[in-house]
């Protein structure tokens, strides 16, 4: 039995792997505690400074490294996401491991990189969405000024690599947004076709108690399941209509039939590159039956 697979056989994960930055203050741990069923992972150790009413009513306070990845060997069936707080602190704890094991040069950095994408794997097979928190920081480029993770160069590509979404969160006057999309001011990921810049509403009224706090649930975790539904439709659709125009090319005998397809060909509801295939299937067919265009009719050759 072959182990390749068909695209439309292939197994789209229904989690996220996600990470939010900006500056203190910002509301980034509130933010990611508003995702389905969080379980907290606090590396940094402030949960405290979350509102009561929206920490997560179960947190693991990170001590080290090796404690952490057996954390993940637990029974975590009663959480939907994990929540890591903060990634760049989580990064801190497995250098500390892995210079424990004498690790030095460009190996230690590969073994560091290799750590978290274990990590990352491992919630993605147990079905679990994951947020990453990270501070801001900044790179110049050339006279401009881009906000990127807090992250080390070395560790950086790698991470960003391993993610669906990479969201910046920012304070304008009294408006909080994030936004998915690169821009000439920050790094970004979208793959899941996010409105270019979201408003995160106010989760704490005047008198500082919680308000509703969902909006990684409702915002950004369900369109992407949305997403994913449709771009499934769309793959079984094509595949469909693929088949379709080959059994009509195939029934193609002679020049009436080949014009008959002609007339035809913008009227089946094509997705995606299906138009094109079908003409240059087409192309193929008429080659084979020695049929030559003359004006815009097939006819047989001479």
């Amino acid at each position: 039995m072959t182990l390749i697979r068909r695209k439309e056989e292939l197994t789209v994960p229904q989690n996220i792997k996600a990470m939010i930055y900006g500056s203190p203050g910002v509301g980034k741990s509130t933010l990611a505690l508003s995702a389905p069923k969080p379980l907290l992972m606090d590396f940094d150790r402030g949960v405290h400074r979350v509102n009561y009413g929206h920490q997560a009513e179960f947190t693991y306070p990170a001590d080290n490294w090796q404690e952490a990845m057996r954390v993940l060997n637990e029974d975590l069936s009663g959480f939907q996401t994990i929540v890591v707080d903060t990634i760049g602190k989580m990064i801190d704890y497995i250098t500390e491991y892995v210079d424990e094991q004498r690790i030095t040069g460009y190996k230690k950095w590969q073994t560091i990189n290799d750590e978290f994408t274990k990590f990352t794997r491992t919630l993605s097979a147990k079905n679990k969405h994951i947020i990453f928190v990270a501070h801001r920081d900044s790179r110049k480029e050339g006279d401009e000024t881009v906000f990127i993770p807090a992250l080390r160069e070395k560790n950086y590509t790698a991470i960003v690599t391993e993610l669906d979404l990479l969201g910046f969160v920012e304070m304008r006057g009294a408006d909080r947004s994030i936004t998915f999309n690169p821009t000439a001011r920050n790094d970004g990921k979208n793959t899941c076709n996010l409105p270019e810049h979201m408003k995160v509403p106010i989760v704490v009224d005047n008198a500082g108690n919680a308000l509703k706090n969902d909006f990684f649930v409702t915002q950004i975790i369900n369109p992407y399941i949305a997403n994913l539904e449709k771009r499934k439709e769309a793959a079984k659709a094509y595949e469909v209509l693929i088949v379709e125009l080959k059994e009509n090319i195939e029934h193609i005998t002679d020049d009436i039939s080949a014009n008959d397809f002609v007339e035809r060909i913008d009227k089946f509801e094509h997705v995606g590159n299906s138009k094109q295939i079908a003409r240059q299937l087409f192309a193929n067919k008429v080659k084979e039956l020695g049929l030559v265009l003359n004006g815009k009719k097939y006819e047989r050759a001479a």
